[in-house]
């Protein structure tokens, strides 16, 4: 067949791929050597540098018309950039509750982007990792076989997608359809007062509203009260309201508390409602030998919410739902599309279109680095590590117990750590005022960043520990410079 020929530059022209790949192949080799360097010496550097006026200024420009070269771009980065990091890298950083990352993860980012796959339909190799990373999940957390589950960017799409398949598991799938006004009546979901806020954020976009997500009081551990749960549902059942969720806590963030998941899942099944389990950080205690057991209600969970990114340590961003049920995981998303079709041959002859599982449609390659660290480290060495943060918390906690300038606010719950340092004022709110300081001046010194909380109106110094690198010589370094400068501000 013949062509004729179209001389026009709009037809054929130059790629973005680089001019000179053997330039590029030098740049690329400077950047892993930098990063590895970086990575290695995280010790030495503060944990928190604030982005300096310079590099704000440097990187506060228009948008570029024309080509930089590729070695001045890395300049910038390395100079305005990379120094002023948030800290979570450090074994120093104690704040919220955030993964380390690893260097095998930073490896594998590398390696997804340069692939670039769209994990959501097709016959190629990342969609085979995917379910087999997805498979990996089940078993760790030990749910039957008939489990499904997606690899989101992290516990608030995690609960968000589970809780959207408790919701169209009603009323025969008619709240996909018609709506949640055509069934009548008001859907209310249940869980502790210590839950995520990202779970507020689910129940309003999901259409329930806010107004009825009970918040349902905590005892002295923090742990949602069952008797007021059963109290409030059966007053909701009286008013013709609809209870259908409860969620329990694998892991508060505030404080690490583990609801009583066991009598949970026990009321859940008696009043015929969803359970799931919020376990973005506290849920991978499973593997533990001591938490096992009182995790096991995960096992008969409707669906569960983990985090990868947080104590498995794997690069931001990955977490996990697992939903029991895949039929009704599937009839939750499941759309038609002619240009989904599955074919018998073909690219198109892939896995089912992971679309039907989910709200999104383009994922990136997250699987990768989680099949890379999982094989590089293998789960016994997870467990070590993670038993090693829990019992770093006990250790910080005995230290800040027998520190009469400390006091812990309670007990310690997995890997956290809350506590305050006792100034000679009594007044709460100057007490609260003083800590809030002593936090802020912790974080500019660069020795260490906790994060904080309050607790029964009192302001806590909380410190998370899910970090691979720490060592107990960090939790002293920090607990040193906390009462320098607790004596420092009560002068």
């Amino acid at each position: 067949m013949e062509h004729p020929t179209d001389p026009s530059p709009r037809i054929d022209g130059p790629s973005l791929d680089p001019n000179d790949w053997q330039a590029m192949r030098q740049l690329a080799h400077t950047m892993v050597d930098d990063m590895l360097q970086f990575l290695k010496s995280v010790d030495t550097r503060p944990v928190w540098i604030p982005p300096s006026p310079t590099a704000l200024s440097e990187t506060n420009t228009p948008l570029p018309l024309e080509p930089t070269s590729p070695e001045q771009v890395y300049l910038t980065f390395r100079k305005n950039i990379m120094p002023f990091v948030k800290g979570n890298i450090s074994p120093r950083h104690f704040s919220w509750v955030e993964g380390t990352g690893t260097v095998m993860g930073m490896m594998a980012d590398m390696l997804a982007a340069g692939m670039n796959p769209n994990v959501t339909i097709g016959n190629h190799m990342a969609m085979a990792i995917d379910a087999r990373v997805i498979e990996w999940c089940r078993q760790l957390m030990n749910m039957p076989d008939t489990t499904s589950g997606m690899l989101v960017s992290g516990g608030s799409m995690a609960n968000i997608t589970a809780l959207s398949v408790a919701r169209n598991s009603l009323y025969g799938g008619q709240i996909r359809r018609q709506g949640l006004l055509q069934t009548g009546r008001q859907l209310v979901v249940y869980c502790s007062s210590q839950t995520h806020n990202c779970v507020n954020k689910a129940v309003e976009a999901l259409g329930i509203g806010s107004d009825y997500l009970r918040l349902i009081p905590v005892d002295e551990q923090f742990r949602i009260r069952v008797d007021l749960l059963k109290h409030q549902i059966a007053e909701d059942q009286a008013a013709g309201l609809q209870p259908f969720c409860i969620i329990g806590n694998a892991g508060t963030v505030n404080t690490g508390a583990i609801d009583p998941l066991d009598e949970l899942l026990d009321i859940a099944r008696a009043e015929d409602l969803w359970f799931h389990v919020d376990g973005a950080f506290g849920a991978v205690a499973k593997i533990t030998h001591e938490f096992s057991p009182q995790l096991k209600a995960i096992e008969e969970a409707d669906s569960l919410a983990f985090d990868l990114h947080k104590w498995f340590y794997v690069n931001y961003e990955v977490g996990c739902v697992l939903v029991r049920d895949r039929k009704t995981h599937r009839n939750a998303f499941r759309m038609e599309a002619d240009y989904l079709t599955m074919h018998e041959r073909g690219l198109a002859s892939g896995p089912e279109t992971l679309s039907n599982y989910g709200l999104e449609l383009s994922r990136g390659f997250k699987a990768l680095k989680v099949w890379m660290s999982f094989m590089e480290h293998g789960l016994n060495r997870y467990r070590t590590i993670v038993e090693r943060n829990i019992a770093q918390a006990r250790y910080l906690g005995d230290l800040v117990t027998k520190n009469a300038h400390f006091e812990l606010m309670t007990p310690v719950s997995l890997n956290i750590v809350c506590f305050r340092y006792r100034f000679s004022v009594t007044e709460v709110d100057t007490q609260n005022e003083l800590n809030r300081e002593l936090l802020m001046r912790l974080h500019e010194s660069g020795v260490a960043t906790p994060s904080y909380t309050i607790l029964d109106g009192k302001y806590c110094i909380r410190v998370n520990i899910t970090n691979h690198r720490t060592q107990s010589k960090h939790l002293r370094l920090m607990l040193d410079k906390i009462l320098e400068l607790g004596i420092e501000l009560d002068q």
